[in-house]
């Protein structure tokens, strides 16, 4: 009797052991699955990366004097927005204009006398074929002829040394006119002057810095990528720019793509332009870019 109430008792604690095991193993997966949905979010985009680089624009020089001299008059000051060819600065002329002015007195008074020279060339033309007819007829000697041919050629000789010297101070009239347009200060292209290095009255030499103008369109930025984006980017490619200072967007395309890596960095030198719109960016700011490499 003891040994079957033992055995019945050993039988019920199995079977509550059993159920315990049963209920325990739901609550092991109910407390892991958390952990298996934040293993499951979305990675960081791998192809997608951000560099920064200036602004720039094409057109960006130092407008320099291409003479000695004083300057007379500024005609666009700093901030000013010029137009190709406008005038910025005017440089004293008026030693080159008298100058000018006198080798072109001097030209034309050349001019005529060379039409003096080529008239007086035609009458002796004439004279020299009257001259071969009545030596042919036996009117005239044989010496009497070649005074005539000898008096012509000594006015054609004469007639082409003048006009050799005419073309000479046309030359020189052509470099006067020259100097002169140097005198005037213009500006390269459409753009802004962005400094004034000069002021009136002051004595500047050649080459001295005058102006620096730059263009204000269209705008570009210049970065670096790794080289392992070389051949995974390509022109006409769109990317992103941002300037550091606002979180405005603005869409841009690649212009250039360097065909070489650079081995001391290890990267590839790009640039790309702005497509549309750029309120607030400048030339000279610097901007990031993201770029989206292909695969």
């Amino acid at each position: 009797m003891r040994s079957t109430i033992l055995n019945a008792l050993i039988a019920s604690a199995l079977m509550l052991a059993l159920c315990g095991c049963s209920d325990s193993r739901p609550a092991e997966a109910a407390a892991a699955a958390p952990l298996s949905t934040t293993a499951a979010s979305k990675p960081a985009d791998s192809a997608l990366f951000e560099a920064s680089g200036p602004i720039v624009v094409e057109n960006q020089l130092d407008v320099l004097a291409q003479r000695d001299g004083v300057v007379a008059h500024i005609a666009a000051d700093t901030g000013a927005r010029v137009s190709k060819g406008q005038l910025l600065a005017q440089l004293d002329d008026r030693q080159l204009q008298a100058d000018k002015e006198a080798a072109e007195a001097k030209v034309a008074s050349m001019e005529q006398n060379l039409k003096d020279f080529e008239a007086e060339t035609r009458v002796l033309e004439n004279d020299l074929n009257i001259a071969q007819q009545m030596y042919d007829a036996g009117l005239q000697t044989r010496q009497q002829l070649d005074h005539a041919r000898y008096k012509l050629e000594g006015q054609r000789f004469q007639t082409r040394r003048e006009a050799e010297i005419i073309r000479e101070n046309r030359a020189m009239l052509r470099s006067l006119t020259l100097e002169l347009e140097k005198t005037r200060i213009l500006a390269p292209f459409d753009g802004v002057v962005a400094r004034r290095y000069i002021r009136e009255g002051q004595r500047v030499a050649n080459n001295d810095r005058m102006f620096w103008v730059t263009a204000t369109g269209p705008l570009s930025v210049k970065f670096t990528l790794p080289q392992e984006f070389a051949g995974k980017v390509a022109v006409a490619d769109p990317v992103t720019v941002t300037a550091p200072a606002s979180t405005a967007e603005y869409a841009a395309r690649i212009t250039r793509v360097s065909p070489v890596v650079d081995p001391a960095s290890g990267s590839i030198e790009v640039q790309a332009q702005l497509t549309g719109a750029a309120a607030g960016l400048l030339p000279g700011m610097t901007a990031s870019v993201r770029v989206r490499k292909a695969k």
